[in-house]
Order: structure tokens, then sequence, then C-alpha cells
């Protein structure tokens, strides 16, 4: 794998091979830029132990600095953790780390990947967004990249969440249950306009995420309104007609209008 990438991309990788995933996922990171690590029952207390604790897998700052506290700064230090001390101090995570550092991992190699059950993007932007039109602008860029991503795996959703993160690193959230389930650009972009004007206050805006739920296979039964004025057959073209341009000549050859002057969309 390691040659045939390199032959045909030109891109160096490390590869991770063990009996395990949590320690084929650390081999991958052992050496870099160009090798291969191999990590046996025989050889990880050699290999694994001496190593940093936040080397391994799940470990984070906030379990680092808990972990330090007792004495444990390698893997080798939590593996010889009394494991009933570790649950009492970060609960079942505590367990799940130490049997991690002992070498017990019997979670299965998914040969495919699960459906998803949640699409979304976020964008954390160059400078503090005050305008509102600006900001309505990267949550239609947001809607589409969704959209296209439900569209492609033949999937709808029936719930859309708008998430801001203000100058001040606050965030905020709000979200909708749709009437019926879509995969259309627009719709999304609808939804999420009215929750940002619902969540909104003015102050400048840091970051933005269009984030969708109720993953379905069925969306393709909407029952239709007599008060509903959107040309969903038109839509659904519409969006058809730009992913297949862009699957073609790519995701800058067709854009709205009103990103043409956009900065940075």
């Amino acid at each position: 794998i390691r040659n045939t990438v390199r032959e045909e991309l030109g891109l160096t990788i490390s590869v991770g091979v063990s009996f395990n995933k949590v320690f084929a996922k650390l081999g991958s990171d052992y050496k870099k830029p160009d090798a291969t690590t191999v990590i046996s029952r025989e050889n990880f207390r050699r290999i694994v132990w001496p190593l940093p604790v936040t080397d391994l897998l799940f470990v984070g700052r906030a379990a680092a600095k808990v972990l330090g506290q007792y004495g444990v700064s390698t893997i080798g230090d939590l593996a010889a953790f009394d494991k009933n001390a570790l649950t009492e101090l970060l609960g079942k995570q505590g367990g799940q780390l130490w049997n991690y550092a002992n070498g017990r991992d019997s979670s299965p190699v998914e040969s495919e990947a699960q459906d998803n059950k949640c699409y979304g993007n976020s964008v954390t932007l160059a400078y503090d967004v005050t305008d509102r039109e600006e900001a309505k602008r990267v949550l239609l860029s947001l809607s589409e990249s969704v959209g296209r991503r439900l569209r492609m795996d033949g999937v709808w959703i029936e719930m859309v969440s708008v998430t801001i993160r203000f100058f001040d690193l606050t965030r905020s959230s709000h979200q909708c249950v749709l009437e019926h389930a879509t995969n259309i650009t627009d719709e999304i972009y609808r939804a999420a306009g009215r929750l940002f004007d619902e969540l909104w206050d003015g102050t400048p805006i840091r970051l933005l995420g269009v984030q969708t739920g109720k993953v379905t296979k069925n969306g393709d039964n909407r029952q239709l309104s007599l008060f509903d004025d959107m040309d969903y057959e038109r839509q659904e073209r519409l969006d058809r007609a730009m992913d297949s341009i862009r699957e073609r000549f790519g995701t800058g050859a067709v854009q709205r209008a009103s990103f043409l002057k956009a900065p940075g969309i």
C-alpha cells in the first residue's frame, strides 16, 4: 500500500499493523513520514508502554490532567493502574482506557461503513461577521454542501439545526423538525435561515454551522400542500444539474450569483 501510494500519488504514508484497532492506530503514528510499524501481542509492552499516555486513543487533555495528578504519565503507568480506581476517577471511560492500555480491544473491523445518522458542515470565518446578508450567504454555502452529500448518498433528512460560535467563543444553537423529509438545498437553506433569524442577536459571529438529522431513505413520498409555493420538482432538477456539473468539472464550475462578490465563499 505504501509503495503504491508513493508511486501513484507521490505521497508518503505510515502504516500501523496490530492485533487490535487501537494499537494499529497508534502504530500508524509511531514512525513518520514513511514506515510500517507492527505491534504484536509479544512486543506491545516494549513498544507501547513507554509512550506518553496522551498517545493512546481517547486520552484527551482533561483525562491526561486527571491521570497526571496520580502519577500516570505513560501508557505503561496507565496499564499498571488499578482498573477500579480508574473507573472511579474517569467513569466508564477509565475502565475502557485501562483495557486499551493492556491491549484489550475487541471492537470488530467493519468491512462496510455504517449509515450516517447526521450530515453537517461548519466553517470558521476569516473575520468576525456582523452583517446578516453575509451570514446568510455562508449558510447557503453550507446548505449546498450538506444537500449535495445527502443526494450523493440517496437519503433525506427531517431535522435542521444551526450553530453559531460568537467572537468571544460562546456558542448557541437552534433546531427544527421539518414537515417533510428533504434533500433539496433551498429547502435546507430556508430552514437554516429561519433558525438563524430566531437565534442571532447581532453579536459578531466567528463560526457558522448547519447540521441535519433524522436521516431516512424513504423521503421521496412528499405530500404536497395547497399553501406551499415551492416548486419541488424544479428545485430537484436544479440540484441534480448542479451536482452533475460539479462532479464532472469541479466544485467551482458553477456557483450562485450571490457568491460572485462574496469573499471566502
